[in-house]
C-alpha cells in the first residue's frame, strides 16, 4: 500500500466517517449506479476490497449467498462489522491486501476506490490473484474517482495496469458504464476456462 493503516486510522479517528460514505450524494448516487449496473441480481460469493465503513457492502450483502468485505484499517473494520451485524452470511475483516488476500472462488470481486492506494507491483498482484480465484462467468468491478486522490499512481492509469496483468492471466470481456465523469465505471466479465 503507498499509504499504512496507521494514516487510515488517524482518519477515522479524527472522523468515522472520512469520505461521507453514509451522507455523499456523490457516494450513493455512485453507489447506486455501482449495483444496477451488476450482470446478475443474486451471487455465489462476493469479495469486496476496501470496504471502508461497509456501507456498501451492507447493500452487497442483499444481492449474494456470501460476502467478505475487507478493510486493513482496524478502524474501518470495526463499523464494517456493526453495519454487517444483522446479515449472518456477510463477515467483514481486517486483511492487507494483497498480501492477506483470502484463497477462495468468488462471483464477483468488487474493487471499488481501491487499486490507486496500491503500488504498482502490488496491483499486478491482485490482479493475478482475481484471475486465479475468479470462477468462470464471475465479474470484477473496478469504480475509482477521478479527481485528484494524491496518490502516487491515477486511478486510470491503476485500472490500466490491473487490466493489463489481468488480461495477461484470464480472459475477460470489458463492459464500460456511462457515468457523469465523476468516477470511472468498469465490468470485467471473465471468461469461461477451457478444460
Amino acid at each position: 500500500m503507498t499509504e499504512s493503516s496507521d494514516h487510515f486510522d488517524r482518519l477515522y479517528r479524527a472522523n468515522p466517517d472520512p469520505w461521507d460514505y453514509r451522507t455523499s450524494g456523490y457516494e450513493q448516487r455512485k453507489y447506486d449506479a455501482t449495483l444496477a449496473a451488476l450482470t446478475r441480481h443474486h451471487y455465489g460469493s462476493v469479495l469486496e476490497a476496501g470496504c471502508s465503513i461497509g456501507v456498501l457492502s451492507a447493500r452487497l450483502a442483499q444481492r449474494c449467498d456470501r460476502l467478505l468485505a475487507l478493510d486493513f484499517s482496524d478502524l474501518a473494520v470495526a463499523q464494517a462489522v456493526r453495519a454487517l451485524a444483522p446479515v449472518r452470511h456477510a463477515q467483514a475483516r481486517r486483511a492487507t491486501l494483497p498480501d492477506d488476500w483470502p484463497e477462495g472462488r468468488y462471483d464477483l470481486i468488487m474493487l471499488s476506490e481501491f487499486i490507486y492506494y496500491l503500488t504498482p507491483d502490488q496491483i499486478r498482484q491482485t490482479a493475478q490473484l482475481a484471475a486465479r480465484d475468479a470462477r468462470d462467468g464471475a465479474e470484477c468491478v473496478l469504480v475509482h474517482w477521478q479527481g485528484d486522490t494524491q496518490t502516487t499512481i491515477t486511478p486510470n492509469a491503476a485500472r490500466d495496469l490491473f487490466c493489463a496483468e489481468l488480461a495477461a492471466h484470464r480472459g475477460f470481456q470489458t463492459i464500460t458504464h456511462p457515468t457523469t465523469g465523476e468516477y470511472d465505471h468498469l465490468t470485467l466479465l471473465f471468461d469461461t476456462e477451457p478444460e
